[in-house]
């Protein structure tokens, strides 16, 4: 298996920068432009949340409904590029710490989310084709949020279940097709995420490959998009960690939706226990309204051990309003209501119903 995986990372990379040959230019040909370049920017996602359930006890023993107002990410980007074939990002992000006896307890804390170098293969290769190296974006996770852009609500199914994370320490490639066909990212990653080190000598294996069948413009189809994803991974030797995504996208003026299918496999030791299979599903719309409003409707419903009857099953739904664009700035508000139930677990579980207000500041 690891053979076969390796030859398809090495295919990867080929197709990624098929030809190096030395390119002539045209008469008339303007060079790149090789100044050195920084840019500074942000992300902000604030909000205020009331949980209609479960209750809380407070320390006066207090039956309440917890409410607070919370700052969930806060990233500070710094991308540039060293001439027109490296660049770079450098993003620390908040986190609220929770290390039972540290001192930081309760504290916003800053950690590393991204840092790496980028080589741009355009001079060879199809616009958007690059190389990357260091703390960088899983390649499911980053490609759904460039058309499913409620984050700032909450993080997609797979993430939100435990599955994968959004970044990782790793290499990967990238490649688009010509023709707007569509592309593939894969990589190898350490597989534990970047809020943990690597545990072992184990190394995930990500791809992702996306497919436009109808990738020409004048038609409602173009934005219909195929994808498959697959992570090969492992918690120890011969403990399989594996997630398999199936689904499609489309994205239109006045809609974007998708649908995706998980299929994840776990055995945390090869010594005991067996392996569990969850299997789920989510699909979600934001229609477009008038006057830059938007509707966001979701459902996810998962299985978490393929067998039984455990279930959860999730739906949101939220009332945004994203203001006009501005280069380089994008901002909304949003009212949500996010409501999880968690079926025919022992001992029960409590089913958690919250409403919110959400802001989401990027620039």
């Amino acid at each position: 298996m690891r053979q076969y995986l390796c030859a398809i990372a090495a295919a990867l990379l080929l197709i990624a920068f098929p030809t190096f040959a030395q390119v002539t230019p045209a008469a008339g040909y303007t060079p790149p432009d090789d100044t050195p370049s920084v840019k500074i920017g942000g992300v902000i996602y604030a909000d205020y949340t009331y949980v209609e359930s479960p209750k809380a006890t407070d320390a006066d023993k207090n039956s309440i409904n917890q409410s607070a107002f919370n700052v969930t990410r806060a990233y500070i980007n710094v991308t540039g590029n060293i001439n027109h074939l490296i660049s770079f990002r450098i993003t620390p992000d908040v986190t609220r710490e929770g290390g039972t006896g540290s001192t930081l307890n309760g504290s916003l804390t800053f950690r590393l989310k991204y840092a790496f170098g980028q080589l741009n293969l355009d001079d060879w290769s199809t616009k958007g084709t690059w190389l990357r190296f260091g703390i960088q974006q899983t390649p499911y996770v980053d490609y759904t949020e460039g058309i499913y852009r409620y984050r700032f609500q909450g993080t997609i199914f797979a993430e939100r279940e435990g599955f994968l994370t959004s970044s990782d320490a790793g290499f990967s490639g990238h490649y688009n097709f010509p023709g707007n066909y569509g592309d593939v990212h894969g990589g190898f990653y350490n597989g534990e995420g970047y809020s943990r080190t690597e545990a072992n000598n184990e190394k995930a294996f990500q791809v992702r490959g996306s497919f436009r069948p109808f990738p020409l413009g004048g038609t409602a189809l173009k934005g219909l998009r195929i994808n498959v994803f697959a992570d090969e991974d492992h918690y120890v030797e011969d403990a399989p960690r594996k997630r398999l995504i199936a689904g499609v996208t489309y994205e239109h003026p006045l809609i974007n939706a998708g649908f995706d299918y998980l299929d994840a496999k776990d055995k945390a030791s090869a010594l005991t226990g067996t392996e569990a299979e969850g299997k789920g599903y989510w699909i979600w719309a934001t229609p477009k309204l008038p006057h830059n409003f938007e509707l966001l409707l979701r459902h996810d419903e998962l299985k978490p051990a393929d067998g039984t009857s455990l279930k959860r099953e999730r739906n949101i739904f939220g009332v945004s309003y994203w203001l006009p664009a501005r280069s380089g700035v994008t901002s909304a508000l949003m009212l949500d209501y996010d409501s999880l139930k968690q079926k025919n677990y022992s001992p029960a579980r409590p089913d958690d119903t919250r409403y919110g207000i959400k802001l989401l500041l990027n620039f």
